[in-house]
């Protein structure tokens, strides 16, 4: 449950807020008055969240087994829309009051962020997505304790991203305006660090870039601390926050009549309310994410690795060393340095389960075994033995061996070729 929440919210926060911020700073009108392009932006998220779905779809059938050809353009536009979404921000005042003058700059706004939101909701929540193919193990009743904690860790997930943009949104009208605008520039700014920072991640494991030196540590510093940049995006809101809760105090409630001092006091409680509980979204956004990611992380320990023969780039793991049943794992310094991981299993009827300690979904966060079960770390679904060393869902990324006077060899080259799978 705690995997599919920690997956779920990081994953939908940089949507909701990107989708929520925009729609604050370009929504004018009223009725007739709206104008032409005032639905644009929620046609982007939807056009979003249905392209990640058919295209998580199309992967999970193998369909598409290399989805770098699609994330790469997608990650370029999604550059090119967040720097054009900085600037939206900055003008979104001009470009709203001066709709008449200048209608389309305004619709010119909400076709970028349509792009921009569709972009990112895409990107965003495949993996996300890619999360419902777990919830149920392969041969087991769909309707378990186990699939409906998972289920129930997902939809907690996405309801905080979604709760913690609806919150913020409160402070639109009693925050000052440059406040809010300093932090949806600085969201957008954070989002599009992330989509670069995974763009030239993508291009290096694509072989079409290379980066040395001072631009590589500063690359892998990024990736590191991915989830802090996540989390920064909640954060950047604590600037509209004080400056709502500081507006509120700063109005005085009474007025030249009765009426005016009414609306005084009313407002103050929406400020000082819209700005404790925007402070309140954020610690909870932060604690659920730092200490929910500490407790995935921390629990359990991997089995250390076994030995094994490594001669003119063959590996050979002899049969007697992995024919007890239970789950074997091995380790191995690719040809670019990455330090890589692979476990091999025997499986009820002789066979050989083999493939990578990390899969298409969950990363290198790796398997272990539990009261006969092999289980992802990061997900907590347990994989059937029968698939292991087929493609899909949670499974094991499985490669070429070979069978050879009672052992198993692996060419080092087949190791080398998915290293990408794991973090240098």
């Amino acid at each position: 449950m705690l995997g599919q929440y920690v997956q779920a919210l990081p994953g939908m926060l940089a949507p909701a807020l990107l989708a929520m911020t925009m729609g604050v700073l370009l929504d004018v009108g009223e009725g007739r008055d709206r104008p032409l392009s005032r639905d644009w932006r929620t046609v982007g998220l939807l056009a979003g969240l249905a392209g990640a779905v058919v295209f998580t779809v199309l992967r999970t059938l193998v369909i598409v087994d290399r989805r770098s050809t699609v994330n790469l353009p997608v990650l370029v536009g999604a550059v090119a829309a967040d720097v054009l979404m900085v600037a939206i921000v900055l003008r979104a005042r001009s470009i709203t009051t001066r709709r008449r003058e200048r209608p389309w700059a305004l619709h010119a706004a909400n076709a970028v962020a349509a792009v921009g939101i569709a972009l990112t909701t895409f990107f965003a929540l495949q993996d996300v997505i890619m999360q419902l193919t777990s919830f149920v193990e392969e041969g087991d009743s769909p309707f378990t304790s186990e699939m409906l904690l998972r289920a129930l860790g997902f939809a907690l997930g996405v309801a905080t991203a979604v709760a913690a943009a609806a919150v913020f949104r409160t402070m639109r009208s009693t925050a000052v305006h440059p406040a809010f605008v300093a932090a949806s520039a600085l969201l957008v700014v954070l989002i599009l660090l992330d989509h670069l920072t995974q763009l030239f991640s993508l291009m290096m494991s694509m072989m079409i870039l290379t980066l040395h030196g001072m631009p590589f540590r500063i690359l892998i510093r990024f990736a590191n601390h991915e989830m802090w940049m996540v989390i920064g995006e909640a954060l950047v809101f604590a600037i509209p926050a004080v400056a709502s809760i500081v507006a509120g105090f700063r109005l005085k409630p009474d007025g030249e009549n009765e009426a005016i001092g009414r609306a005084h006091r009313a407002f103050r409680r929406r400020a000082v309310a819209a700005g404790a509980w925007s402070l309140v979204a954020m610690v909870g956004v932060t604690v659920a994410l730092t200490a929910g990611v500490a407790e995935v992380d921390k629990v359990p320990t991997l089995s250390p690795p076994e030995s094994y023969a490594l001669r003119d780039g063959v590996a050979t793991i002899p049969f007697a060393q992995v024919d007890d049943g239970h789950l074997h794992r091995f380790e191995y310094t690719a040809s670019d340095g990455t330090v890589m991981r692979f476990i091999i299993i025997k499986k009820n009827g002789g066979a050989y389960g083999i493939g990578l300690d990390a899969c298409e979904t969950c990363g290198d966060a790796g398997y272990y075994e539990k009261d006969g079960k092999i289980i992802c770390k990061r997900c907590d679904v347990a994989i059937n033995l029968a698939t292991i060393g087929f493609k899909g869902g949670c499974n094991p990324v499985p490669f070429d061996y070979t069978i050879a006077d009672g052992a198993i060899e692996i060419h080092t080259t087949a190791l080398d070729a998915l290293s990408a799978h794991f973090a240098k």
